[in-house]
């Protein structure tokens, strides 16, 4: 299981990464993959006591939130 969603935290970050470069009408929603991203490796920092893991990516969530406020809202 830890292993899917280490998965599906890359794939989200990286979808992300590339809808923001594109730069086209959308790009806000990399804010929300982003999110995504993040909240699953925070998770994953947690569960395997991993605190450099878990720190950035909890930064990252506040990134993320102020991205899509930014972006979307």
């Amino acid at each position: 299981m830890l292993s899917k969603l280490k998965w599906i935290g890359t794939l989200a970050g990286t979808s992300g990464a590339l809808l923001l470069a594109l730069n086209i009408p959308y790009s806000g929603w990399a804010f929300t993959l982003f999110l995504i991203s993040s909240c699953i490796w925070t998770s994953v920092g947690l569960v395997t006591r991993d605190p450099a893991l878990w720190i950035l990516n909890g930064v990252f969530v506040g990134i993320d939130i102020l991205g899509i406020y930014r972006w979307l809202m």
